[in-house]
């Protein structure tokens, strides 16, 4: 019989552990030791963050394996908080120092490196201040979780966007504490396109997060029992807690000390079968520098699957079976609340930093067949080479299946598979799980098409920058035009495209664009078969939306009046949910679940109860707008996951008339639209709101179009824009000073005139008339997509501002017993 042989691993988790067991399954004989200097050689890191929140109840199980358990079932020598001092690679030896005895000498004949990576901590001040942690093992959340219950904690800050702040951070808001993100670039999520994590952004926020991006860290200070996050002049969030999630570095000290090669990105370098510059030493994990597949630089990916493979292989290779690591593709997850997303290969940023030529396409289908109740939208975003249409990287964001996508994806790239590929791929399909046509297989179809020449794509990214020889034709319906529109387009509804084709140029190159692209598709083949040069908005007005959304300052607002169920027969109704008519709107887009709920509506009886549920994200908002404008009764509101149900009973139309005076309180109601920004116009529009308010009127002025620059702040905002939006900024007046008059302007001469006789007559100027305004309980609403449409940000507008669509504006008016048009 052989000598037997001695294995030694340092570090367990993810890489030792499969290294260790796998070792033991091809080599009886051996001496396997496992060191580490924690004391947990096996657990789930990637749960810590969910134990933190309670969707794991039993800290027992964050343990894959215990040191007996590994000693009983496969005879392996583990010993926890053992550290390793020194490796002597000429004499096979590791130096140990456990926590209790005398340090000691171990010989090896193999040796497996596993220490993976140590949480980044800047050399900021007060950076060692006890309340700062790290989230990285069990004894770290162990002292999160102490800290949380010893000082009641009620405020904390995360620190850094990735993978481990975006769980922490909705770990401790499901705890109930308020949570400030802070991160240094402008997304979240950094592996990813900025265009494929704004849905990120609205979930944390619509989840009361208090989300800071481009926001630097600059120090903490003590202040008593907290301490405080110092973001430089003079800004600074006191929190109970901070957590530290700024990204992991590779521990390689110990590899460096043995004279090991260390590589460019700071990893261990390793070859294919995970050996590094010692041929009785190999790497695995956090640690090491893996060759990406496609482009076959090497990187450090800190990711639990392939760290198990790599000490899978290693083992293998150490026991003498051909075994290699195939590249990473970096293929991973990351729930938000309750959107998800996941990426696989390269984004399109990591794409150009390579110089690799590739091209995108943009599909927003729902996760499953529209008419099984509870469909979503997902948006995938997938990139392939320009020239075979090779796949190289898919990212998606959703509600629901975006795993499901991903997966698929990252299999096809491994396989070398093309976008023609995915357009045969056989899938799973069942109206609960999925569609006929799989969103994979439509992102396949969008992607060959462009690669035949059937369709020429526009990217949304450049939407602001169309040429003299271009111009955007919309073919949505007229009824979502309030919804789907852009600046100085044409538009003609896909259904009246033929009949109206001599009323497009020719001349022109026509852009055409709908919700999502399918539809402008359809339009864009029918203007090239017609002889017109045509490109299609790749992805439509959603991935426009994706592109230049502003990130909200504070999460949304809703009344609580509405939210809880009314006195009377409405909490009656509510608790007879036998007889209610149930309405499955999800899938739809805005406007569709509130005009599914108008025709249930209009099809119930006098007091009957409307159960709808939903999936648009509007609809949490729009349903309490609507049921305060029509006079039907709002019983409750609530949003289980990504679904939104609502439950409203239909009152009497006799009398709606009494209901709209009570909404009303009793008072006289005014509104205004407040559209010119000539100073005179705006003057008149606020003397008006200011003498109604004195006869008790509910005043509100609505703000659109050129009218919006009445509300300016004075002083530029830091805020980022497109160069077409800074070009409207600095074209347009800033604030209520610098407007101008309708007539008699004479450079400037007239308004000094009239500002001189307004003084001499005792009447404010602009500003005071504002102030005392929004004093007297005047609302002043802003159309918000004027707002898009003009380039205006929250950030440059009076705090007073409250921003509103076309919906809240007829609600208003619907009260008003005067309307007018200034």
């Amino acid at each position: 019989m052989p000598q037997s042989k001695t294995y030694v691993i340092i570090g367990g988790v993810a890489g030792g552990a499969s290294a260790a067991a796998r070792l033991r399954r091809l080599d009886e004989q051996a001496a396997i030791i496992m060191l580490d200097r924690g004391p947990y050689v096996s657990f789930a890191n990637c749960g810590l963050p969910y134990h933190i929140a309670g969707d794991i109840a039993e800290r027992d199980k964050l343990l894959v394996m215990t040191p007996e358990r590994f000693e009983q079932r496969l005879a392996v020598d583990v010993r926890t908080r053992s550290e390793v001092t020194a490796i002597d690679p000429a004499a096979q030896t590791v130096s140990v120092t456990p926590a209790e005895g005398e340090p000691y000498t171990l010989h090896y004949d193999s040796l497996v490196l596993s220490p993976g990576a140590a949480p980044v901590r800047p050399p900021l001040p007060g950076i060692d201040d006890p309340r700062i942690h790290a989230l990285r093992t069990i004894p770290d959340m162990d002292r999160i979780l102490d800290r949380i219950d010893s000082a009641q904690a009620s405020r904390a800050v995360v620190v850094g966007g990735g993978y481990i702040g975006l769980e922490m951070t909705e770990a401790l808001r499901q705890r109930d504490l308020k949570v400030s993100l802070i991160e240094l670039l402008p997304q979240v999520m950094a592996p990813a396109d900025p265009e494929m994590v704004q849905p990120l952004h609205q979930e944390l926020v619509a989840h009361g997060v208090d989300l800071r991006l481009e926001t630097a860290v600059t120090g903490f200070a003590a202040r008593g029992e907290r301490v405080a996050v110092e973001l430089g002049e003079n800004a600074a969030i006191e929190a109970d807690l901070v957590v530290l999630a700024i990204g992991v570095k590779p521990e390689v000290e110990l590899a460096r000390a043995a004279g090991l090669t260390i590589g460019e990105r700071g990893g261990i370098v390793v070859d294919a079968q995970m050996r590094t510059s010692d041929p009785a030493i190999w790497a695995v994990g956090d640690a090491v520098e893996v060759e990406d597949l496609i482009t076959g630089t090497p990187g450090v990916v800190p990711l639990a699957g392939p760290a198990n493979r790599q000490g899978r292989i290693a083992a293998d290779v150490i026991c003498g079976r051909e075994s290699s690591y195939r590249g990473t593709q970096g293929t991973a997850i990351c729930r938000v609340f309750s959107q998800a997303i996941a990426m696989t290969g390269l984004s399109e940023k990591a794409a150009h930093r390579a110089g690799i030529a590739c091209d995108k396409v943009y599909v927003h289908p729902l996760d499953h067949a529209g008419y099984y109740p509870g469909a979503s939208q997902l948006s995938l975003k997938l990139l392939y080479a320009s020239g075979d249409g090779r796949l190289l990287g898919a990212q998606a964001v959703g509600h629901a299946g975006v795993d499901k996508r991903i997966d698929v994806l990252a299999v096809a790239m491994r396989a070398g598979m093309t976008v023609y590929d995915l357009e045969h791929l056989e899938l799973c399909y069942a109206p609960p799980f999925g569609s006929a046509k799989d969103p994979v297989n439509y992102a396949g179809f969008v992607a060959a098409n462009a690669l035949r020449g059937d369709v020429a794509l526009y990217d949304p990214a450049a939407i602001d920058a169309l040429g003299d020889d271009q111009v955007l034709l919309n073919v949505a319906t007229e009824a979502e035009l309030p919804l789907i529109s852009l600046p100085g387009q044409l538009h003609v509804p896909l259904d009246n495209l033929r009949q109206q084709l001599d009323q497009l140029p020719r001349d022109k190159e026509l852009v055409t664009f709908c919700a999502s692209g399918l539809r402008s598709y359809l339009a864009c083949r029918t203007l090239t078969q017609q002889g017109f040069r045509c490109r299609n908005l790749n992805g439509g007005m959603k991935a426009v939306r994706m592109h230049r959304e502003p990130v909200p300052a504070t999460p949304p607002a809703s009344p609580a009046a509405a939210s809880a169920p009314r006195s009377g027969a409405g909490a009656t109704a509510s608790t007879q949910p036998d007889d209610a008519l149930q309405v499955d709107a999800t899938g739809l887009q805005c406007p569709g679940p509130v005009l599914r709920l108008k025709q249930a509506v209009d099809q119930a009886a006098t007091g009957q109860v409307i159960d709808i549920r939903a999936t648009d994200p509007a609809f949490g908002q729009d349903i309490h707008a609507w049921c305060h404008s029509t006079g039907h009764e709002l019983l409750d509101s609530e949003r289980e996951g990504n679904v939104h149900r609502a439950r409203i009973r239909k009152t009497d139309p006799e009398v709606d008339g009494a209901a709209m005076e009570l909404r009303c309180d009793g008072r006289k109601a005014l509104t205004i639209v407040v559209f010119s920004n000539d100073y005179d116009r705006v003057i008149a529009a606020f003397i008006i709101a200011n003498g109604a308010a004195t006869m008790g009127y509910r005043v509100t002025l609505f703000f659109t179009f050129w009218g919006i620059t009445a509300l300016r702040r004075d002083r530029p905002a830091q805020v980022r824009k497109t160069l077409m939006e800074r070009m409207f900024g600095f074209m347009l007046p800033r604030g209520a000073r610098k407007l101008a008059l309708s007539q008699m302007h004479m450079l400037g001469m007239g308004k000094a005139m009239i500002n001189g006789i307004m003084k001499q007559k005792g009447v404010e100027p602009l500003p005071g008339l504002i102030a005392s305004a929004t004093d007297a309980g005047v609302k002043l609403v802003v159309c918000t997509m004027s707002m898009d449409l003009m380039g205006f940000k929250r950030e440059e507008l009076l705090d007073e501002v409250e921003e509103g669509g076309v919906a809240t504006y007829l609600d208003r008016a619907g009260e008003a017993g005067v309307n007018l048009f200034i």
